[in-house]
């Protein structure tokens, strides 16, 4: 397996079904955007363009993701930033630190879509009953005790 140091961008209506390496696939359309894992494993990477995931930057001629890719969940584990179309090789995160960005991830989730209560969480990191309300639960509260 040889790690790709970049990527080429094509925008999309729909995601093909045959991912082609080094080609990262944007659907505006369906906020999303997939490719097959950089380092070469060819395991499909789909990272969507949510305010709660991956922000997508088009600068006219190259594109970037944010956060960072962690691919955890594959054997390969691997760990890198695209940015201006360029494969930026990252650190590999340990159990402790994945498992506190993801109840962080959570936590972001939680607090944007406006959810209460205890997550689902078996750290245990994470708890967002005293998160203060967004402006928005706070409306919706306003508005249904109007």
């Amino acid at each position: 397996m040889k790690k790709q140091t970049g990527v080429k961008h094509e925008f999309v209506e729909f995601i093909p079904e045959v991912l082609r390496e080094g080609i990262i696939y944007i659907s505006m359309r369906f906020g999303t955007a997939s490719h097959l894992c950089c380092c070469g494993c060819r395991n499909k990477v789909v990272t969507p363009i949510r305010p709660t995931d991956w922000q997508l930057i088009f600068d006219g001629k190259t594109v970037s993701l944010y956060p960072s890719i962690g691919n955890w969940g594959f054997k390969c584990r691997s760990h890198y930033w695209i940015k201006n179309n360029r494969v930026v090789w990252a650190a590999p995160w340990s159990k402790e630190k994945i498992d506190a960005g993801r109840a962080y991830d959570r936590l972001a989730k939680e607090r944007y879509f406006g959810a209460t209560g205890v997550l689902n969480n078996t750290s245990g990191a994470a708890n967002v009953s005293n998160i203060e309300p967004s402006i928005w639960q706070k409306l919706k509260k306003w508005w249904q005790e109007s």
